[in-house]
């Protein structure tokens, strides 16, 4: 559905959004602050003074950072005192790759991520389905056939509980999705239908479609579903917001498959309600768009930004899109697929490139990352020299040579570490051994000198970047397959797992001078954990559950 895939975002009026350039100054340095936090243990992420005891918040901004007799002088009357907290202050952490709108709406549609048998697939889609009214469509979903061993749903299993309700739940990857036979008449597709460029309408042996939709021929269907109203959509965002800040989450940075979601923040923002920050992203295809808008208005404020464009090479593993070299070790006669056409990819970077736009394209495969690395090394070469940071989305199955290409071009890794300990538990049965060394490469990709910039990818994986570095510290498989860790050379250490959810994150969004880090001027984007996660075993650490977050000065989210 148009709003349970890539959350969706639209450049209508940025007038209410000035830019800001560099660390506000705070001012003021012998009035009292509104928030001080002292005698604490304080990961402030400055490299060189990584370690403080207190901090004190002014307004937005952070006002000192250092010892708890420093900043005593700044307590005041009215200042709030959090004393002693048990735990861990951090910077508010950054997911750097998120589909905002679209997963507010999944938390309130069916939930297919445990569903352990086809059997209980399909009981739990029928029970949905008959709290809806005849002609309402199910969706969201997020299922996992290899919960059951890999068999493709199809839709004989559904019809019998859906004949008047249309279905369309998609896979947890958002690459590939099970419509019901009530959808596809709606979206006209049936044995007729032609193969579509970058997609797949999966058959039988008889021709029939089986309801299985891969990719880019999901499109017909996302057509024939009906548009959220502006009620729905803003319900949505207040889910998915009060979701992230109990994560701990102040920023992220969201996918758009279409610019309708812009509207919906920047109503938000207009009215005061967007409790976080946003930067958005929309289709590269729109590129020329997206430069016309930041040209006349600005890319936004330090509450919601736009600037990148999202585009996608290839598919996802798990629904066998991704592009191989080789092919898979299950499928000999498949090494995926691209999504769109290099020649039209390259076409679009090098325009937006020129532009000055910020490129964020998804590349799964080896091949999708080789073929994405050498249009950015053209786009580079032609355009010159300038602070570009192009950012591949997932980055996920390298060879050693993209390895050092990602470090050469200064290219940000944004990867989802969770998406290891979950792909991590059938991956090597698709793609083998050999090609699975430099899966979700952390370790690699850091010595190599690359800035790997962290995130969830929610919701098609839990928006917690705690689970996130958890799996980025041990990888261990959700199965309990791999105590020891898959490909565990590939571990990192828990400062560099923050760094990648905080100052990289920042930098990801040309943002590091604004956030992403505690010290004084930065914007007081703050964390606080019940337990300090660098002082435990690796194993222990998701555990750990925030109790307090702050964004620009306010608690946001507070446990009980």
């Amino acid at each position: 559905m148009k709003r349970f895939l890539s959350s969706c975002l639209a450049v209508l009026a940025l007038a209410a959004c000035g830019e800001q350039v560099g660390p506000a100054g705070t001012g003021r340095a012998s009035e009292p602050a509104d928030l001080v936090i002292r005698n604490a243990r304080i990961w402030t992420g400055v490299p060189g003074a990584p370690w403080a005891a207190a901090l004190a918040i002014r307004g937005e901004h952070i006002a000192a950072v250092g010892a708890s007799g420093e900043i005593d002088p700044l307590i005041g009357a009215g200042t709030e005192v959090i004393d002693s907290p048990r735990g861990l202050v951090l910077p508010g952490f950054i997911d750097s790759h998120v589909h905002l709108l679209s997963s507010g709406f999944e938390l309130s549609s069916i939930q297919l991520r445990d569903a352990r048998t086809p059997d209980e697939f399909a009981r739990r889609i029928g029970d949905f389905a008959a709290t809806l009214a005849p002609g309402e469509w199910v969706e969201g979903g997020s299922w996992d056939h290899q919960n059951w061993g890999g068999e493709l749903p199809q839709r004989s299993w559904i019809d019998p509980a859906t004949p008047d309700k249309p279905v369309f739940v998609m896979r947890l990857d958002g690459h590939m999705a099970l419509a019901n036979s009530k959808a596809l008449a709606l979206a006209g597709i049936d044995r007729s239908t032609p193969d579509i460029a970058g997609g797949e309408i999966v058959r039988d042996a008889e021709g029939e479609p089986t309801g299985i939709l891969k990719d880019n021929a999901m499109e017909r269907v996302l057509q024939a579903l009906p548009d959220p109203t502006a009620l729905q959509q803003d319900e949505a965002l207040e889910r998915a917001m009060d979701y992230l800040l109990e994560q701990g989450v102040t920023t992220v940075h969201t996918m758009g498959d279409d610019w309708s979601e812009w509207e919906v923040l920047r109503r938000a923002h207009q009215q005061g309600r967007l409790r976080m920050r946003v930067y958005a992203v929309v289709p590269i295809a729109d590129w020329q768009r997206l430069a016309t808008e930041t040209e006349a208005r600005g890319h936004g404020d330090d509450r919601l930004r736009i600037g990148g464009l999202k585009g996608f090479m290839d598919g996802s593993l798990g629904s066998h899109t991704a592009a191989f070299f080789e092919p898979y070790d299950d499928s000999p006669d498949d090494r995926g697929l691209l999504v769109t056409a290099p020649e039209q990819m390259h076409e679009w970077a090098m325009a937006a490139d020129a532009a000055g736009l910020q490129l964020l394209i998804h590349a799964i495969g080896d091949r999708a990352n080789a073929a994405l690395l050498d249009i950015f090394a053209a786009a580079a070469d032609r355009n010159g020299a300038r602070d570009r940071r192009f950012r591949i989305e997932h980055a996920q199955h390298l060879r050693l040579q993209e390895i050092e290409r990602i470090a050469a071009l200064g290219v940000i890794p944004s990867m989802q570490p969770y998406h290891a300990a979950d792909d991590g538990r059938w991956a090597e049965s698709v793609i083998g051994a050999e090609r699975s060394r430099y899966t979700y490469a952390f370790r690699s990709l850091i010595d190599a000198g690359a800035r790997p910039a962290f995130g969830s990818d929610w919701s098609v994986a839990p928006a917690s970047p705690i689970l996130g570095i958890h799996a980025a510290l041990t990888r261990q498989t959700l199965d309990g397959a791999h105590p020891g860790g898959w490909v565990p050379e590939e571990k990192i250490s828990i400062e560099e797992a923050l760094t990648a959810y905080t100052r990289n994150g920042a930098y990801a969004s040309f943002e590091e001078n604004r956030k992403g880090s505690l010290a004084a001027g930065l914007l007081a984007d703050v964390v606080i954990l019940d337990r300090d996660i660098t002082a435990m075993a690796v194993d222990e650490v998701r555990d750990a559950r925030v109790v307090r977050t702050i964004v620009a000065g306010k608690t946001q989210f507070r446990r009980d």
